[in-house]
């Protein structure tokens, strides 16, 4: 995996003008999430941002953070995002120490460490609650780490916009899912034309060989910053 891992960077992001729908080709980018057990694909020669599941918070145990990496590769010249699955936001002391103490050693391994980023599904009705989880975590890190969500396409149609200002003040930036598991949620075009209303940048998350036509609207959002594409190892 380490191995793997030093062999990734982007190629130039071809996903191009809205056109025929097609499926989501890894070489055509330049932004991408690996998650543990993923084998990156040998087509990949470069990568410039990788956003890395570093470990998660159970549903069953809010104090314990649960490590899904056993080293530090290094990584240059490339942009890293340490992720933290979370089941519940409760979190203990533990984690939140655990959560430092990686984001130092990635550092102190010569990385370029953009910040962290927490995935989890904050239902589109529950923003406030969110944000105010947010705002403690932001406390928490050092200034010098961004900190990123990934987010519903359903806070573009529904978010209330006083919640998605307050997340404004205090994320750098959300990631919105496209898809569920290996597949592209049908109807995504309808969300993804309305993503300008959420005030925070944005990027879209599109999952390795999953359908996609980019909704025409996307290139004129001024928060659009382009695709991260989730790698997932080829079906058996």
């Amino acid at each position: 995996m380490l191995a793997a891992l030093a062999l990734l960077a982007g190629c130039g992001d071809r996903s191009g003008a809205p056109g025929a729908e097609r499926r989501v080709d890894p070489a055509d980018y330049t932004s991408f999430f690996l998650w543990a057990g993923v084998k990156p694909p040998p087509e990949l020669a470069r990568a410039a941002e990788i956003y890395i599941l570093n470990g998660e918070v159970k549903a069953d145990d809010p104090d314990r953070f649960v490590p899904m990496r056993a080293g530090v590769p290094r990584l240059p010249g490339k942009q890293v995002w340490l992720v933290v699955r979370a089941a519940r936001l409760d979190w203990g002391e533990g984690v939140h120490r655990a959560l430092l103490t990686d984001l130092a050693r990635w550092d102190g391994a010569g990385n370029a460490v953009a910040g962290l980023q927490v995935d989890f599904d904050a239902a589109t009705r529950g923003l406030d609650g969110y944000a105010d989880f947010l705002t403690a975590l932001r406390q928490r890190l050092p200034a010098r780490y961004k900190l990123s969500v990934t987010g519903l396409m359903d806070w573009s149609a529904h978010g209330d916009p006083a919640a998605l200002a307050r997340l404004a003040g205090i994320v750098d930036e959300v990631v919105v899912q496209s898809y569920q598991g290996r597949s592209t949620i049908p109807g995504y075009a309808a969300y993804l034309n309305r993503l300008a209303r959420v005030p925070i940048p944005h990027k879209v998350a599109l999952v390795q060989g999953g359908e996609w036509q980019e909704p025409a609207a996307l290139r004129s959002d001024p928060g659009f910053r382009g695709y991260v594409v989730f790698l997932v190892n080829p079906a058996d």
